[in-house]
């Protein structure tokens, strides 16, 4: 949770670093850019992963694993008769997250979206519960290890897999009618389908790279496999600063993001191929520095 905190005042000392302080002295623009403590987002995407992996990590040492189904299911009921009782579907601050959020964290530290925290304290809940549904299919993944042939595993545990993640999938898809799948409040019907598309994709990609043996065509992926959050952190700080950066261009000054899209791209693919074209571009920037400690076996882990 302190690393994510950190990395959230990194991004955000970064942000002001590179902004425009007009009249101000090298330590005054330092100091804007460093102190920043009064109004840093507590939250976050980092900050999320820690609570949830914690969580999960007692619950997995502390309760028996079979029991670990009906938990999920009680967390997400349970945060389903929340959200119908605090009008949480609302889009705005009479939500009962958005109420709680402003509560406890004040608004200087919340994600200004209309009072709504999309990584906030109840939305915890469910985000808890898609960590266990991930466990319970590492643990079928582990079991699948064990078999003594890939045909076996073909015929056991994949096949398993794919039956989960259509179940969840179809389940979440069929909920939605009552309860939206929305990711901003990590509905219960968005864990359920995202689970269940994510169960089915990974049992596909196993059967084509662990039984079939096809595994070069994966091999740019790999750069982004084996260090995910540095490279989710290296595209967070390299946005904030490419659309922060300014340099002078014509009569004014021009950011690296709007000279690459509207100076370089646009002119070539249009707007909505340059930006696209940007998007590709800003992948391919992230995955030549993963690809360098990629080939050099360095993994950064937390």
């Amino acid at each position: 949770f302190l690393i994510g905190l950190a990395i959230g005042w990194l991004s955000r000392f970064c942000y002001y670093w590179a902004g425009s302080h007009e009249g101000l002295s090298f330590g005054e623009q330092l100091w804007a850019s460093v102190w920043t403590f009064d109004r840093i987002r507590i939250l976050g995407v980092m900050q999320r992963l820690a609570l949830c992996y914690g969580a999960t990590a007692i619950i997995a040492l502390t309760m028996k694993h079979r029991h670990i189904p009906y938990l999920i299911a009680t967390l997400l009921v349970g945060y389903f008769i929340l959200l119908m009782c605090g009008n949480g579907f609302a889009y705005n601050e009479t939500n009962i997250l958005s109420i709680v959020d402003r509560a406890i964290l004040t608004p200087a530290h919340m994600y200004k979206d209309n009072g709504i925290d999309p990584e906030g304290l109840l939305s915890t809940i469910p985000s808890i519960a898609h960590v266990l549904l991930g466990f319970c299919v590492g643990r079928m993944m582990l079991d699948s290890n064990r078999a003594e042939s890939r045909e076996a595993l073909l015929n056991s545990h994949l096949i398993k897999l794919f039956l989960v993640g259509a179940i969840l999938t179809f389940a979440g898809f069929l909920l939605s009618y009552g309860c939206p799948i929305n990711k901003k409040i990590w509905s219960p019907t968005f864990v359920l389908t995202t689970c269940g598309l994510a169960s089915s994709f990974l049992a596909l990609l196993i059967w084509i790279i662990d039984v079939k043996g096809y595994k070069k065509w994966c091999t740019f992926f790999e750069a982004f496999g084996v260090n995910p959050l540095f490279m989710y952190v290296l595209g967070g700080v390299l946005s904030i600063l490419f659309g922060s950066i300014s340099f002078p261009w014509g009569d004014g000054s021009i950011s690296i993001h709007g000279f690459l899209y509207k100076i370089v791209l646009m002119p070539i693919f249009g707007e909505t191929g340059g930006s696209l074209a940007y998007a590709l571009l800003f992948v391919a920037i992230n995955w030549c520095i993963g690809y360098q400690l990629y080939k050099r076996k360095i993994y950064i882990k937390i």
